[in-house]
């Protein structure tokens, strides 16, 4: 399960210095406002999808997906994040 995770990271990493300008990873990753947008919009569709009971692992993998992109862009580590969380457990 959370390997699926891992290799979503490494792919969004390579995406990063790839010169694939098609992709869309690529395209997020270089313009932080979209990317940003993009994660607020898919977050409504979370939302929206919940109080309707449906399309909610979609709309969750979504989010999942450009939650990733925007730290990335960020410079956030997801790595520092899971370490964070961890810090919290008690």
């Amino acid at each position: 399960m959370l390997k699926t995770l891992e290799e979503l990271i490494t792919v969004i990493r390579q995406r990063k210095t790839s010169k694939a300008e098609e992709s869309y990873t690529k395209k997020l990753l270089s313009d932080k406002n979209l990317s940003k947008e993009k994660l607020k919009e898919e977050m409504a569709e979370l939302i929206e999808a919940v109080g309707e009971k449906k399309n909610q692992v979609h709309e969750a993998a979504d989010v999942l997906y450009h939650l990733m992109v925007v730290l990335e862009a960020n410079g956030i580590k997801i790595e520092d994040v899971m370490d964070e969380l961890k810090k919290r457990q008690k």
